[in-house]
């Protein structure tokens, strides 16, 4: 029998989450939030292009764009609450370090994440 091997042509890795229990006045500055995006791409070895972000109520969405795709953060200052999307196409890149940067920095007390490959194979 001969088993056919299939070839990743197009890696993605999508780290997502809900963090909770947040340092409040992390969620709502900026300028922190800004850094902590930097940080991230440093850490997961991403090539940060741009960082675009909104004021939301008391919340900021935040999203830096970087060479391989994206990482964004939304935060709901009210609820201590934000979710965070780190994905990347890059197999020298590694979201997961990235992501577990963002949840020590907005120092949540709990988070759930889900890894979701995204790959396509010919």
């Amino acid at each position: 029998m001969r088993v056919l091997q299939k070839t990743v042509v197009v890696f993605g890795k999508h780290v997502i989450g809900d963090l909770y229990g947040c340092d409040r006045e992390k969620l709502v500055d900026l300028l922190y939030l800004t850094k902590v995006v930097k940080e991230a791409a440093s850490i997961g070895n991403m090539t940060l292009l741009e960082i675009k972000s909104w004021k939301i109520g008391d919340g900021i969405s935040i999203v830096g764009i970087v060479l391989e795709s994206h990482i964004s953060i939304h935060t709901w200052p009210e609820y201590n609450f934000a979710t965070v999307d780190v994905y990347s196409c890059g197999t020298h890149t590694d979201p997961e370090k990235a992501f577990d940067y963002i949840v020590r920095a907005l120092r949540a007390s709990y988070y759930e994440k889900k890894v979701v490959l995204r790959n396509y194979e010919i």
